[in-house]
């Protein structure tokens, strides 16, 4: 079942998921990805996608909603935040918050800052699932470090930490973004040799590579799957206290999902319950009555979403949907398209040797992205233009395009938005 409108290369991508699945389906923030369309779910029988869980396992959103009001914060209202977005964003308060999110949190590519209470004792390092990964040449020890060191760091890319106000109750809420870093990466890179006939340690081709549960590949991929799972929601809830802790609050409720990952599930197959393999590559489980945390864009609002509950109509189109759902807005455009071809190492526009021109200027300017923050009135540290609102859809039209499978609870005004600078290197930002 699809979702929304999409290019045809994202429809390409996804038939041929399709064509090789039980049943799959398309959210309405589809867009073209990595074998598997991102926003694509796919159920399979007993076997497993390690493209469709993708190079960032586990990669997730996670909301607290705390004690602390807009009133008791900064002595404003919504209201006066749609009236006049310039104070907002000039508040001292805020600003101050920004700042000491930005110096308190890593993000990019390690751990570089004052935070030195990350949970790197956590007991997943004592799980069994780490003598899966041979230490021949020292691989476990040296991925077993550097899951250590980057346990609570965000990352770069779209991954980021938010303080929102709730449109409703005015209190403030605490949304991150960013999955299992370089431990889900160099799991998803080892397996995908080892699916095709290599071993620990080579490099392979990105094609789709499925692996069949009941075997020792598939159950030792599985196996680190989980723990890159473990790893991604300790680390997400770590970040969002620390920031409830900067705000001196208390935590009222906490919603926190994976968007890509796999799960054992039951579904209805013909009249008969089946138990599939439901891989979600960009999307959000939503099963009735289940809760997620969807971001919009650093200019846009976001939105708690519950599976809709006790409609046996409804429940006909969860059920094509695999109870899936939107796990943001969808991207509209590349993050060349948006800013430029440019050097990794160095973030500059590349020029052609030859020529001295441009190879591909980007299609946003750092003044229109400036433009839609201000009016917005949100307080930004970091973000580069391939993150400006202008890559991204409307949330409201994908919502409205998903239909009434999903319903909103909560609509949250982003008043603080920190992500890695834009010239930051991350292997690991998608």
């Amino acid at each position: 079942m699809i979702f929304g409108n999409h290019e045809s290369k994202t429809i390409e991508q996804y038939e041929h998921i399709k064509n090789n699945a039980v049943r799959a389906a398309l959210m309405a923030d589809g867009h073209y990805g990595y074998v598997m369309p991102v926003g694509g779910v796919a159920a399979y029988d007993n076997q497993v996608s390690v493209n469709g869980v993708g190079f960032d396992i586990a990669c997730g959103n996670c909301a607290i909603k705390t004690n602390l009001t807009l009133e008791h914060m900064i002595g404003a209202s919504v209201f006066d935040i749609e009236s006049n977005p310039h104070k907002i964003s000039s508040n001292p308060i805020l600003n101050q918050i920004a700042d000491e999110i930005a110096g308190t949190i890593s993000f990019g590519l390690g751990r570089k800052n004052k935070a030195n209470d990350a949970p790197v004792e956590h007991p997943l390092f004592q799980d069994p699932a780490w003598h899966v990964i041979p230490n021949i040449g020292g691989y476990r020890d040296e991925l077993k470090e550097k899951a250590r060191r980057q346990l609570g760091t965000v990352g770069s890319g779209n991954h980021y930490v938010d303080v929102f106000v709730d449109r409703e109750d005015g209190h403030i809420w605490v949304g991150v973004h960013f999955g299992s870093r370089g431990f889900g990466h160099t799991i998803a890179s080892n397996f995908l040799a080892i699916g095709q006939g290599g071993s620990w340690g080579d490099r392979a081709k990105e094609i789709e590579t499925m692996l069949a549960l009941g075997t020792a590949t598939g159950d030792d991929y599985w196996a680190l799957m989980e723990l890159a799972g473990q790893y991604a929601y300790a680390g997400r809830e770590w970040v969002a206290r620390s920031i409830v802790e900067i705000l001196q609050a208390g935590e009222l409720d906490l919603v926190h999902n994976h968007h890509n990952f796999a799960w054992k599930e039951k579904h209805n197959m013909d009249g008969a319950t089946k138990e599939l393999i439901v891989v979600r590559k960009g999307a959000t489980p939503a099963f009735p009555g289940q809760r997620g945390f969807v971001g919009g864009s650093m200019g846009d609002d976001a939105v708690i979403l519950q599976g809709v509950e006790g409609n046996p109509a409804i429940q006909k189109m969860q059920e094509q949907a695999l109870y899936s759902t939107v796990h943001g807005a969808g991207r509209v455009m590349s993050r060349t398209e948006a800013s430029g071809k440019r050097d990794f190492k160095t973030g500059r526009l590349m020029k052609d040797k030859r020529t001295g021109n441009i190879i591909k200027p980007g299609k946003i300017s750092p003044e229109m992205m400036q433009s839609w923050i201000k009016a917005k009135g949100v307080v930004l540290r970091g973000g580069g233009l391939d993150e400006s609102p202008h890559v991204y859809r409307r949330l409201p039209d994908v919502l409205a395009a998903q239909g009434p499978t999903v319903k909103v609870l909560n609509t949250l005004r982003p008043l603080i938005v920190v992500m890695a600078g834009e010239h930051e290197v991350d292997p690991y930002k998608d």
